[in-house]
């Protein structure tokens, strides 16, 4: 078994408008499904990704109202790396960051900026293999837009305690030694359509505080008829993995890795067009069977939000 790289990863956000401005509007994400926290109702779970709301390109907001800013920190995911195709769509983004009010910060093969509550992604030009998984945007060209996920950089305390679960369990390539003096370890995982990287470096002295701009968990990509056996694996390491849970657009364990960063492995399908066509997705309050006979209790509590792709010319 091998898994396919990054699936999607989980962060968290204060306020909805503001997020679905920044991803859809401004990093020219689409919004592929508006839905709840299946686990708590009251909250907006976002999700946005390429124009297929493709696994590997798909990051998801639970909104919680008013919640205070988090503290990447020992056990947390602190930055996102998405592909970008050249040197043509680091001018490109450098300016438009700037344009929307970010600080980006060019490197000679990046540019790093944080979104406005803080958290930290990094555009980084990579030629791999996997294909681009690509939204459309009137004002981004698609040689010049996001391409799907790169790599996920988190911060480990003792990162050798997690070497047997990454490799053994869950097939991560050995670590190369990358960064200033070898400090940050990074690992690939590859399967047979896709990839990422899965990176460690020496945490900050301050203790990490989850909130608005935090990455809750990342999710590995599986096919649909191995999620049993991984959760047998994972458990077989001592990982202590949830049962199999299914969240209607796939199914999905979850369990922490010994560094204390929360994993998933989830299924790669059914997908987001299970309950809405191609064309209209995220346009609506998604709810999955489970809690559809629930939507005229939970649709008052959510605030309606305004999506910059409903503006939008037909084209």
């Amino acid at each position: 078994m091998k898994l396919e790289g990054i699936h999607h990863i989980t962060a968290i956000t204060a306020d909805a408008q503001r997020n679905v401005d920044f991803y859809a509007g401004v990093l020219g994400l689409r919004l592929v499904k508006k839905s709840v926290n299946q686990d708590y109702t009251s909250v907006y779970h976002l999700f946005y990704a390429d124009e297929n709301g493709d696994p590997g390109s798909d990051i998801t907001f639970f909104e919680y109202p008013g919640v205070n800013r988090g503290r990447p920190g020992a056990g947390m995911v602190h930055r996102i790396v998405w592909r970008l195709a050249g040197s043509e769509a680091l001018d490109f983004w450098e300016s438009r960051l700037a344009d929307h009010g970010s600080e980006p910060h060019r490197l000679p093969d990046s540019v790093v900026f944080d979104d406005p509550e803080g958290l930290t992604h990094e555009l980084r030009v990579v030629e791999v293999p996997d294909e681009p998984l690509i939204a459309n945007h009137p004002e981004i060209p698609a040689e010049l837009a996001l391409q799907g996920f790169h790599a996920a950089r988190a911060y480990a305390a003792d990162p050798e305690r997690s070497r047997a679960l990454l490799e053994d369990t869950l097939g991560f390539a050995p670590p190369v030694e990358v960064g200033p003096g070898g400090t940050i370890l990074s690992r690939e995982i590859r399967g047979e359509r896709r990839g990422s990287f899965y990176l460690y470096e020496p945490p900050p002295a301050a203790p990490p505080l989850q909130g608005a701009g935090s990455v809750h968990h990342i999710a590995w990509a599986a096919p649909p008829e191995e999620i049993e056996a991984w959760q047998q694996r994972v458990a077989a390491a001592g990982a202590r993995p949830t049962p199999i849970i299914d969240r209607h657009y796939f199914r999905s364990v979850y369990f922490r890795e010994p560094s204390g960063v929360l994993f998933e492995i989830a299924t790669i399908g059914p997908g987001f067009t299970v309950d809405e066509p191609p064309e209209h997705l995220g346009e609506k309050l998604s709810l999955t069977p489970k809690f559809e006979r629930l939507r005229d209790q939970i649709e008052p509590t959510l605030t309606p939000l305004r999506n910059p792709r409903e503006s939008w010319a037909p084209r």
